[in-house]
């Protein structure tokens, strides 16, 4: 077992691997990656940052060697604590291993497919394949700040696109250690590179291979092929996604972690005009009969259909407001960078006791300037309680109009516009900011506020009473509820702002029991981390994929102990 008492040879043998620059220790150094973006936080002996994919099998070596644990970590954009450690809980030392220096990516038959590194982000990937008219698993919301293509595939992260489902391939290459306690690197690429692995990782980062070593693979998926089918059927009585669906638990995807992986190979998805129509409603039943009619009675899925409650839109207008006018004014590829600034000032201020100083001062500056939300937007805001962000293909368009006209023609309770470019970009700009706006009010307003309660839920496909009504006990134990999601997919965020003097624990798990009882699955696109329990099926594949427990160990409430023992005690 590696201890505090032995790291110091660890991190000679890091520090001889990454050049001394790159192995970072102390708490001061290690904060921004050891805490996690909304929750988790924890010590750990180090923080190696390789620049190649040979310098990441090293320092894998050197850390199974030494009997410490590794945490692999790539954008650190997660929500529920899955690349940072929990507590001090271990009985092993960790090292977190930051990939954020290994971001590339290589296109694959004109661009039809992708390999990615471990730190590619969705925004380069993005970036990478507009002049080919083409497009990653997922645009926007996660890219905007500055997720990892891999991370999503190692979380079988959903999205917005009401096509492509879960992120998932089953070409991928990684490192695993076996039940004898041997690393072992597992090419399952389909990219013929060699048999040594030093060889292998060199020859793919440089991109020393061609066509004729790449296997077409045609019997093995490179993306989710039978989730359009799944969410069409509007009728079944389970969810059409979520993290713990055993069908789409497969080496990498879903692997949380559990595996290092090195690089996955993914499909990629002609880019289509598209047209934005915004409805709103304060009937529920409005946008159910909406979501039936668009996923059975189209030829082709529409592209995304976002839910935002009104709480949720107020709330995200003043709290997501600068991360709105980040991306509108300086694009997606500045956050990541504005997230890191940010997390350093947090670190300085919280050292003299000033925690959340630096969300208040950004507040109140935002709050001077002038409303960044279009004024259609807000007179919705203002009639509608519920309100639906429809992006559909040009030639769907008249359809999905006609229908809406129908529809509403009769009722008093909704309507709807098409949105002119702007507005349907600022739209669902606004949706997405609205993600990280509890954050942003648990920090402004820490003495009235416990923590947050975060859920991502998957409800039944034919589930019609989608509005949750919540018991009054724990109703009055909220400041505030966003309700938003992928309402096409039925799955949606609910974030709960506890008030100070309530236990966000035993709110959380009331909250699951209510769930369970609604034939809901939960998580159902931001995986367990170390805030949901795994359950059975889960928790068997993860100590499939790492028997001795070196991996990632803790995630979904599974023991954190060697060889899957328990253990309670700080190392």
């Amino acid at each position: 077992m590696t201890t505090r008492t032995h790291a110091p040879a660890l991190l000679d043998r890091l520090r001889g691997i990454v050049g001394r620059s790159h192995v970072l220790s102390g708490e001061r150094a290690t904060r921004r990656y050891r805490k996690g973006y909304r929750f988790g936080d924890g010590p750990v002996l180090a923080v190696a940052r390789p620049g190649s994919l040979v310098e990441l099998w090293r320092v894998l070596q050197a850390v199974v060697d030494a009997g410490a644990i590794v945490i692999m970590q790539a954008a650190n954009t997660g929500l529920t604590g899955g690349s940072t450690p929990d507590g001090d809980g271990y009985d092993r030392g960790i090292v977190l291993v930051s990939t954020r220096r290994l971001a590339g990516i290589q296109l694959l038959d004109g661009g039809r497919q992708v390999v990615c590194l471990p730190g590619a982000t969705l925004d380069r990937l993005e970036k990478a394949l507009a002049p080919l008219d083409r497009e990653p698993h997922s645009v926007i919301g996660s890219s905007c700040i500055g997720a990892s293509v891999l991370g999503g595939v190692c979380n079988n992260s959903g999205g917005a696109l009401v096509r492509r489902g879960p992120a998932y391939t089953e070409l991928a290459l990684y490192a695993q250690r076996g039940a004898d306690g041997a690393l072992r690197l597992v090419n399952h690429l389909g990219i013929d590179l060699g048999e040594d692995p030093e060889t292998v990782l060199a020859r793919l980062e440089a991109g020393d291979y061609g066509p004729a070593d790449v296997d077409p693979a045609p019997d093995r998926a490179a993306s989710d092929r039978r989730y359009a089918q799944d969410v069409r059927d509007v009728d079944a009585p389970t969810p059409a996604r979520y993290n713990a669906d055993p069908s789409r638990l497969h080496e990498a995807s879903g692997s949380a972690g559990r595996l290092a992986v090195f690089a996955v190979r993914l499909d990629t998805f002609p880019r289509e005009p598209a047209t934005v129509l915004y409805v709103g409603s304060n009937d529920p039943d409005d946008l159910t009969a909406i979501r039936r009619y668009l996923l059975t009675g189209l030829d082709e899925l529409p592209i995304a259909g976002e839910y935002v409650h009104r709480d949720a839109f107020d709330i995200g207008a003043r709290y997501g407001k600068d991360v709105f006018l980040l991306i509108d004014r300086f694009g997606t590829d500045k956050v990541p960078a504005a997230f890191a600034c940010k997390s350093r000032v947090d670190g300085l201020l919280e050292r003299v006791g000033l925690r959340g100083a630096s969300d208040r001062a950004l507040q109140a500056l935002v709050s001077l300037l002038p409303d960044h939300l279009p004024r259609r937007l807000r007179d919705f805001r203002d009639r509608y309680a519920h309100h639906l962000l429809l992006k559909v293909g040009t030639a769907q368009a008249a359809a999905t109009e006609g229908f809406l006209d129908r529809h509403f023609a009769p009722r008093t309770s909704g309507s709807w516009f098409r949105c002119t470019a702007d507005e349907g970009r600022k739209a669902f700009l606004h949706r997405f900011a609205i993600a990280s706006a509890a954050v942003r009010y648990r920090e402004a307003h820490r003495r009235e506020v416990a923590d947050i309660v975060a859920l991502d839920i998957a409800l039944r496909r034919d589930d019609r009473d989608w509005v949750e009504t919540l018991p009054p006990d724990i109703d009055s134990a909220l400041a505030g509820r966003l309700y938003y999601g992928h309402f096409l997919c039925h799955v949606f965020h609910q974030d709960y702002i506890v008030k100070a003097g309530h236990d966000p624990l035993a709110i959380e798990h009331a909250m699951w029991a209510l769930l369970d009882a609604r034939g809901a699955e939960y998580p159902a696109e931001h995986n367990v981390g170390h805030l949901y329990p795994a359950k059975p099926t889960l928790a068997a594949f993860y100590r499939t994929l790492d028997p001795t427990n070196s991996f990632n160990p803790g995630i979904g409430h599974t023991p954190k102990g060697a060889h899957w023992t328990d253990c309670d005690c700080p190392h």
